[in-house]
Formats: C-alpha cells, sequence, structure tokens
C-alpha cells in the first residue's frame, strides 16, 4: 500500500491552525486577558431573522408526513437554483438554473472542481493568495506558477502574456489584501484566457460587499467569460452562514474544453461524491435572496464593512500604509518592522489583539497583515484603542 506523496509536498501546518495554536498557547498562560480576534475571517452577527424563520419552517416540514422529503438532488433544490439564477439576471448575466449547482462552500467546490482536470494542467495563483488554492493544487501533484501581487500594482495583477496557463485563480474582492478589480482588470484576464485556452476558477465569496456599480461582482458581467470562467460563491460571509454552510458554483454550458461540457462533468462528479446539501439549509439560503433576507443580510455587511473602514482610518492616522476596507471586510496592512509573524507576536502579547500574518498566504505576503471588519463594533474599537497604545515604530 502506497500514500499520496503529494502530501509531503504540503507546509506542515494550515495557516489559520498555526494561528489558533499560537492564540490558545498564549489563553493558556494568561487567562485574565481579554483576547479580541480579528483574524480568521469568521462572521459574528447572527443569522437573518427571514432565514431563521425559513429553517423553522423547513424543518417542520419534515416533521409532517404530508410534507417529509427524503435525498435531495446533488445539484441543490429547484427553488433554490432558480433564485440564484434569478440574482445573475439583476446583474444584467443570463444564468440557467441548470448551470448552477448548490454546494456546503465555495471552499469544499474550489478543491473539489480540481477532480475534472489532469494533473498536468499548469496552474497560475496570484502571490499572495488564499492557502486553500495552493494546497489544493499541491495535493494533486500539479506544476504550480505564481503572479507577483505587491504594493506597486495595488495587489490585483494583471496577466502576462508570455507566461501560459490552463488554470487561473481570480478572487475579487480579494482575500487577503481585499482589492478588487475593476471591469478593464478583469477584461485583460478574460481575454488573456480566451487567447491562451485557459479556465478562470473564480472566487466570488465577498461579492456583496461591492457597493460600487462599476466594479463587477461576477466575472461573468465580462463579455467572453462564459467560454472561459468557473464561478464560485458562498453563503458563508454574505449571510452569516459559516456554521450553516451553503455556497454554488455557476459552470455555463458555454465552458467547454476537449470537446467537453464542464457542466456536465461537474454534475456527474457531484452525484458520485456529494450528498447535496440539507433541505433545511437551502430553504434558509433561498431566504436570503427574499426582499426581507436582502434587507437584513445587508445590515450585518454594512456593520462588517463599517469596523473594516475604521480599521482602515485608525491604521491611516499611524501613518500605516493599507488596501482593502471599502470593497471587502478585509484590511491588508505594511507591518511596521517587516516580519508578519513578528508582527503578530507583538499584537497578541501587548495589545490581545489576533491578526492574521500576511506571510502564511505566501511569499509576497511577508510583510504584510490582515485584519478583518468581522469582530462587533465593540470589539473592533476596543482593539483598535490598544493598537493606539502600541509601539509601531
Amino acid at each position: 500500500m502506497k500514500l499520496n506523496n503529494n502530501y509531503r509536498n504540503l507546509k506542515e501546518s494550515y495557516l489559520f491552525s498555526e494561528v489558533a495554536r499560537r492564540v490558545s498557547a498564549y489563553a493558556a498562560e494568561h487567562p485574565d486577558r481579554k483576547i479580541i480576534k480579528l483574524g480568521i475571517g469568521d462572521v459574528t452577527r447572527p443569522l437573518a431573522p427571514a432565514v431563521v424563520a425559513a429553517m423553522q419552517k423547513a424543518a417542520g416540514e419534515l416533521g409532517d408526513a404530508s410534507t417529509f422529503r427524503g435525498y435531495g438532488p446533488e445539484q441543490g433544490y429547484a427553488f433554490l437554483r432558480e433564485a440564484i439564477a434569478g440574482a445573475y439576471a439583476e446583474k444584467c448575466v443570463s444564468i440557467a438554473s441548470d448551470e448552477v449547482f448548490v454546494g456546503d462552500g465555495a471552499k469544499s467546490d474550489l478543491g473539489n472542481i480540481l477532480d475534472l482536470f489532469d494533473p498536468a494542467c499548469e496552474v497560475l495563483i496570484p502571490d499572495p493568495v488564499y492557502p486553500v488554492y495552493v494546497d489544493t493544487n499541491v495535493m494533486q501533484g500539479r506544476n504550480i506558477r505564481f503572479i507577483d501581487a505587491n504594493e506597486q500594482n495595488g495587489f490585483l495583477p494583471l496577466p502576462d502574456p508570455s507566461v501560459s496557463a490552463d488554470l487561473i485563480y481570480i478572487c475579487s474582492p480579494n482575500n487577503p489584501t481585499g482589492a478588487a478589480y475593476d471591469r478593464a482588470g478583469l477584461t485583460a484576464w478574460v481575454e488573456y484566457a480566451l487567447g491562451h485556452g485557459a479556465l478562470i476558477l473564480f472566487d466570488a465569496a465577498y461579492e456583496r460587499f461591492i457597493s460600487d456599480p462599476s466594479i463587477p461582482s461576477s466575472i461573468f458581467q465580462i463579455p467572453g467569460a462564459e467560454k472561459c470562467a468557473i464561478e464560485f460563491c458562498s453563503f458563508s460571509k454574505t449571510a452569516g452562514f459559516t456554521g450553516v454552510r451553503c455556497g454554488y458554483t455557476v459552470i455555463p454550458h458555454t465552458v467547454v474544453f476537449d470537446s467537453v461540457q464542464l457542466s456536465k462533468w461537474w454534475l456527474r462528479r457531484q452525484t458520485t461524491k456529494f450528498n447535496g446539501v440539507s433541505y433545511v439549509t437551502q430553504r434558509g439560503a433561498e431566504a436570503v435572496f427574499s426582499p426581507e433576507g436582502r434587507a437584513q443580510s445587508q445590515e450585518a455587511i454594512s456593520v462588517y464593512l463599517g469596523n473594516a473602514r475604521k480599521i482602515s482610518d485608525a491604521l491611516g492616522e499611524l501613518g500605516i500604509w493599507r488596501v482593502g476596507g471599502v470593497h471587502s471586510p478585509y484590511v491588508w496592512l505594511r507591518c511596521p518592522g517587516g516580519d508578519s509573524w513578528a508582527f503578530f507576536d507583538r499584537l497578541l502579547t501587548e495589545a490581545n489583539v489576533v491578526g492574521t500574518p500576511g506571510a502564511g498566504f505566501g511569499k509576497n505576503g511577508q510583510g504584510y497583515f490582515r485584519l478583518t471588519g468581522f469582530g462587533t463594533p465593540e470589539a473592533t474599537a476596543e482593539a483598535l484603542e490598544r493598537l493606539r497604545t502600541v509601539d509601531l515604530g
């Protein structure tokens, strides 16, 4: 019996596991300290009342023989897929409901989609980047090429025509930097993909944080993307589903490679390896698109964006370079002192505030740091007061 030795090429500890380990160790040594966590992007606002009501009603239906449901369709119930397609129509994007696949979150689908592609495919990933993009390809033994995201390009790199790739990862608004591509930037990537016969894997998990209509919230708002892109989205951050688990992947029928309609292969993969998302969860997700659900979810998003703006403003007052916090709950800052993990330890021990070291997102993340707006307004305000007492010189 042999193991998949590609796992030996993974870093020993997943970034957020290492953050949690260091925080736990410090908390155990200082049980009297109140630690404020602005690191891992978990939500703090409760589910919208419309969502809770829909889930309660759905649970009641499962307790009644006349409305009970057993196994559901692996690609999602029609009512949710139609609601998602309707939301795209409001963006002037035509998506058929059978091009929508409901899953348990963008993270899972971003990893599982790789089942469709040969391990020899070349992968192009911006650096710094959400670690899941890298690790899932390392697990399958793919060759990864990195494209530099840095201060000079606003952490929004554009394609290099001389570099070839088969799979391209784009996240906008970006995790970890919070930067968002404008229409021209995404158009450049779509044209590159079309010209190179490549496929864009577009992570739109933070799309509802975009308030500026000039900033695309879907790759399919760019002409030609319907032939060269798959979009992944999640209810986790936009509707507080981090503990509920639901997301969706959109694969237009026009995405065809090697004479294969990828939506058919993805459906085949899901019907074999995935049991679907629970009926109760999907009814809750459907309610997110109701007028009440949208308004209530937007209230939470406004709180998170307000927190991010306050973080950005406070860093500006302290003379610290930063990006993000406008169309994203994340603020990406340059570390005073230049070392990400050293800055992490300083904030933890001197201010009892937790963030995420940029070095964990790639080599270009070294010297940078991520703070999130997902805390409560009260905790965020207290954290910023503590930051002002730390010597950041």
